[in-house]
């Protein structure tokens, strides 16, 4: 994906985050400090201002321009609002594998937007980005993210012990549910 590159349908359009831009730092910020997600994650560099949220999108398009991730602003396809994030991370050309993420904004939840932006992020990945493999995992107990693996035709592989961080800490250990979608696995019927 480029800098001006897009991808649309079901409602939404996945578009790259804009360095620079007030109102994309505003809702990374938004997104990044909202309760419900740092119950479920733990970043490794937390943003708990606009200049945090400002250096993770400068980040984010190092990681693109380095080939080793892209991550995309979610927008209502109509208005442009911004409704989150979706990205994939370590991608390893060789194995053609990565590790999707994303995080809703709260005015946006129980619209289904996640599974929609799972659902045509992973076209993009499959299509654009030419991966094979793609892993998700959340937090054990994380039952809504579970939820949106499922109808993003995630299915459930297995648990990871101790592969993320416990709510707030980075010193102590929860385990993982892992899905994955490979390319050639049947696209979900998405509402």
């Amino acid at each position: 994906m480029t800098d001006t590159s897009e991808i649309r349908g079901l409602g939404l359009r996945l578009r790259g985050w804009r360095v620079g831009d007030e109102g994309d730092a505003a809702a990374v910020l938004r997104g990044l400090t909202d309760p419900e997600f740092l119950r479920w994650n733990t970043p490794l560099t937390a943003v708990d201002d606009l200049a945090g949220a400002h250096a993770f999108l400068r980040k984010r398009q190092e990681l693109l321009e380095s080939g080793e991730g892209v991550s995309c602003c979610v927008t209502d396809e109509d208005t442009g609002e911004v409704l989150g994030h979706i990205g994939f991370s370590a991608i390893t050309p060789a194995f053609r594998t990565a590790i999707v993420g994303y995080w809703v904004l709260p005015e946006a939840r129980g619209r289904r937007v996640a599974t929609r932006a799972l659902c045509l992020g992973s076209r993009l990945a499959f299509g654009e980005l030419g991966l094979y493999r793609l892993e998700l995992g959340h937090a054990l107990g994380h039952e809504v993210s579970c939820r949106v693996a499922e109808r993003g035709g995630y299915p459930y592989e297995g648990t990871l012990r101790g592969a993320m961080f416990e709510a707030g800490r980075q010193d102590a250990f929860r385990d993982v549910h892992l899905h994955a979608r490979l390319s050639s696995d049947p696209e979900p019927e998405v509402a």
